[in-house]
């Protein structure tokens, strides 16, 4: 199966959540079995073979993908979560959106020092959620050694705020 045979299975959506946008449905996707597991396959392919300490999943469809990704590498699989998710003591970043901010949290004794991160998210728009994951990571001292997405709109130039970065993503629109 190809990246356009998983980009025929998601469902695009017309004027959701507002007027104006174009709402890329991944759970058609999600519900064939093969596309599901082919979306797995082709996320991992280009991180097979390198060492990967910890898969890191921001909530909550990044947690779909990376948690399969990181049983396949042989790495932890780390939640990152919005603000009063985590029970155990925490290191958090504020971000902002396109209207406010939003704060993330991960567990501080999620990742140590040095330690080699794959960060995974369903999604990579603006990068705004995926910079506060870096500043997370950052803070505990570890290394980013990618950023992979199933779904990368190119129009939104995420990819540029992110050009220090190797980023793999399976489909664009």
């Amino acid at each position: 199966m190809s990246a356009q045979t998983l980009r025929a299975r998601i469902r695009e959506i017309p004027d959701f959540p507002k007027p104006g946008i174009l709402f890329y449905d991944i759970t058609t996707l999600l519900k064939d079995a093969g596309a599901f597991k082919e979306s797995i396959d082709l996320l991992t392919a280009p991180y097979k073979g390198e060492r990967i300490d910890a898969v890191v999943g921001m909530e909550s469809r990044g947690f779909i993908f990376s948690a399969p990704m990181a049983y396949e590498l042989g790495a932890g699989f780390v939640p990152v979560r919005k603000l009063g998710k985590l029970p155990a003591e925490t290191v958090s970043v504020e971000y902002a959106l396109e209207y406010g901010t939003n704060t993330l949290e991960i567990h501080k004794d999620a990742i140590q020092p040095g330690e080699r991160v794959l960060i995974v998210d369903d999604l990579l728009a603006t990068g705004g959620t995926v910079l506060g994951t870096i500043e997370l990571i950052g803070q505990l001292k570890a290394e980013v050694v990618g950023l992979a997405f199933l779904v990368e709109l190119l129009f939104l130039k995420g990819r540029e705020r992110l050009s220090a970065y190797d980023i793999h993503s399976v489909i664009q629109y």
